[in-house]
């Protein structure tokens, strides 16, 4: 299992969050509220959580080339629905630290 987590600070990041869930079940099964989400990408899962000062990203898939995949998805989307604040996800192989 490859795993890469992302955080970007904004203080959007539940809207951005909603933005991205909403978009996304139209082709797939998202389960999401304020502050957690979870996609069902065919190629693998990216669970999202939002708070006051930013949105991070927990994906996992059974290879390399799936999570880069899934991290193109989520890059080039939130880039799209957040286009005024020019955000950049700073991606990091592993699994999300716990602060």
């Amino acid at each position: 299992m490859t795993r890469l987590h992302g955080t970007v600070a904004t203080t959007s990041a539940s809207l951005y969050m909603t933005k991205l869930c909403k978009h996304f079940r139209h082709k797939i099964t998202v389960e999401f509220d304020a502050r957690e989400a979870r996609a069902e990408f065919p190629y693998g899962l990216c669970l999202m959580y939002a708070d006051e000062q930013a949105l991070s990203f927990e994906c996992q898939a059974q290879d390399d080339e799936a999570v880069a995949k899934m991290r193109a998805v989520v890059d080039d989307h939130l880039v799209r629905f957040a286009s005024k604040e020019a955000l950049q996800i700073d991606w990091r192989a592993g699994p999300q630290e716990n602060a």
